[in-house]
């Protein structure tokens, strides 16, 4: 077994403390009040609420061990009473607002729960009942209302009734974060003090152009460790404060607000500006697209000539002109202080990433995952290879176990090793051994690869590639991104194991497809659109057409299959870190999957 000498802090008690301490006067959290504008928090405000419903908790009987959960999205709340609960030696268990009951009652069970935080009345109305069937959960509390049952009542109790923090070990279990799963009931993965603050410490030394004057937007959800980590702890360590976005809906307008020097975010938000971006230039159309297309072009010109050391006059003029009218919006419109995003969760589109990297704002792409804390490799400012997911993390090793894939694959399962490898899946002893090396590696379940420098590059899932009739690989996840670059697709899913080729089910973008049909003068009715033959070869043959300049003819689907419902939370088609449940999607759909083996 490896052991790790770990940096300090090396508990989240001391980390916020320390910064507390340090940046008293600092802005921490900014959140929308009831003009839409946004209200500050200091550090030392912060301190103080974290510190009084320490000793509520306290009064409470929650003593070192303990589980303290938590139903709600990102906000003060959240934060003080993940701090209050560390301070007494407790696990916090974060929950997703958006999450079905039976979840909720089966984390709050299995982790044992003895506190529960919910956001609201509504959420409080549907897990009233939980203690009659979980004998842990002795108190229920509600953060946004009045009377004795809520947060603020505690906090208040906690005021009266001070108590000093403690000090956990390293290894002692800050939280339980639940992996969605595709299948079976959820993992909750152990994560400890040295697990988390090892991993944040190591985030932030890949960025060392960023202190205490940083600021960013917080738009991923805390209950993740990508979030946690990346955003909540990272931010506190350097003293920086963020901005909390009021949902996904109103990210535009709260970039503007909050104007972020630093974005954390996974490559779905990015696609869709993108997105936006080139269906607006495509309707504007006239001088807006032609300085678009001349600055595009000539981005990649001067890349093109750098590369060789060399550069153009006439180059560097269409591009600056085309940056001064086109992209400085872009720019804009995203706050217009940003230096640099983050990007994780999946990979980035290397065509979308350089766009970006051209106009000036730069994304560097990360990897990790919820077991590991979840940084393993990062890309940064000083260190990058597009297409690759940057080197190993501080005091991380990458190993590639080439014995689980096809003789002669040039790449691997990703083993990794590091102080950021969690504890475990609590009480699954048999899911743990599953992953775990016997020294003391995790296996990820992903395929990549290092090159000679050591940047990891990722080429699939374990799980998700199959074997098509003729024996060739396939690999779905990377195609279906690049599928979902099609303008009027939403979502995808290639399939093909074991066939004779690969098909692929198409969510169309909707709203794309119909703002066409009134174009073209044709009826709205989505049915009706999506079974004329010119919309469906429009679709298809487009995507075609964008998967020939990457992919072999065998990967290429050879037929489409056009749905009516996109993949969502609700339908139980994507997790709550929006992945796809691929086995969930092909089961839903198999009748119309094997029809398409059955027609010639």
């Amino acid at each position: 077994m490896h052991t790790y000498k770990l940096d300090k802090p090396d508990n989240l008690v001391d980390l916020l403390e320390e910064s507390v301490a340090r940046y008293p006067d600092n802005l921490l959290f900014g959140t929308k009040n009831q003009q839409k504008m946004y209200e500050w928090i200091t550090y030392r405000d912060f301190g103080r609420r974290v510190d009084n419903l320490r000793g509520g908790l306290a009064q409470l009987g929650v003593t070192k061990g303990d589980a303290v959960g938590i139903i709600a999205n990102n906000r003060v709340e959240w934060a003080e009473a993940s701090f209050a609960t560390y301070g007494l030696g407790g696990r916090y268990v974060p929950m997703y607002e958006a999450e079905l009951l039976h979840v909720w009652k089966y984390i709050v069970k299995d982790s044992g729960v003895k506190v529960l935080f919910v956001a609201n009345p509504a959420v409080y109305e549907k897990v009233k009942d939980f203690p009659k069937d979980i004998p842990t959960l002795e108190r229920i509390f509600i953060i946004d209302g009045a009377g004795e049952n809520t947060m603020a009542a505690v906090e208040k109790l906690g005021a009266a009734h001070p108590v000093p923090s403690l000090r956990p070990d390293p290894d002692d279990i800050a939280g339980l974060i639940y992996t969605s799963g595709t299948t079976g009931d959820p993992k909750g993965v152990l994560l400890s003090h040295g697990n988390l603050t090892s991993n944040t410490l190591a985030g932030i030394k890949k960025y060392p152009e960023l202190n205490e004057k940083a600021r960013t937007l917080a738009i991923l959800p805390w209950a993740h460790s990508y979030g946690q980590t990346a955003e909540l702890h990272a931010v506190i360590r350097m003293g920086a404060s963020m901005g909390l976005a009021e949902s996904p809906a109103t990210i535009a307008g709260d970039l503007a607000l909050v104007k972020p020097n630093w974005l954390v975010a996974v490559p779905r938000v990015f696609n869709r500006i993108y997105d936006g971006l080139l269906k607006k230039m495509e309707e504007t159309g006239g001088l807006a697209k032609t300085l678009f297309d001349m600055g595009v072009a000539a981005a990649k010109k001067k890349r093109e000539l750098a590369a060789q050391g060399k550069t153009c006059m006439l180059t560097n003029l269409k591009f600056k002109i085309a940056d001064k009218v086109v992209f400085a919006k872009v720019r804009e419109k995203m706050g217009g202080r940003l230096m640099g995003c983050m990007s994780g969760s999946a990979a980035m589109n290397p065509d979308i990433a350089q766009f970006f990297f051209d106009i000036g704002i730069p994304i560097y792409d990360c990897y990790g995952m919820t077991e590991t804390s979840p940084s393993i490799a990062m890309n940064a400012s000083y260190a990058y290879r597009l297409g690759s997911v940057g080197q190993a993390i501080d005091k991380v090793k990458i190993v590639i176990d080439s014995s689980v894939v096809q003789e002669g694959a040039t790449d691997g399962e990703i083993v990794v090793y590091g102080p950021n490898v969690m504890k475990g899946y609590h009480n699954k002893p048999e899911q743990t051994r599953e992953v775990m090396t016997a020294d003391g590696g995790i296996r990820t379940g992903d395929r990549g690869r290092l090159d000679q420098d050591g940047y990891l590059y990722i080429t699939g899932r374990i799980k998700e590639q199959f074997k098509l009739e003729n024996g060739k690989f396939v690999f779905p996840a990377a195609m279906e991104e690049d599928i979902c670059l099609h303008p009027y697709v939403q979502n995808a899913v290639v399939y093909g194991e074991n066939r004779p080729y690969t098909i692929c089910l198409v969510v169309p973008d909707f709203v794309a497809v119909e703002a066409y049909a009134e174009k073209n003068h044709l009826p709205r009715d989505m049915d009706m659109l999506m079974e004329r033959e010119e919309i469906r070869f429009m679709i298809g043959n487009g995507i075609t057409e964008l998967l020939k300049k990457k992919y072999g003819g065998y990967e290429i689907p050879k037929k489409f299959v056009f749905l009516k419902e996109n993949f969502t939370l609700e339908n139980g088609l994507l997790t709550q870190t929006m992945k796809l449940k691929r086995r969930v999607v092909v089961e839903k759909y198999r009748a119309l999957i094997e029809a398409q083996y059955g027609k010639k």
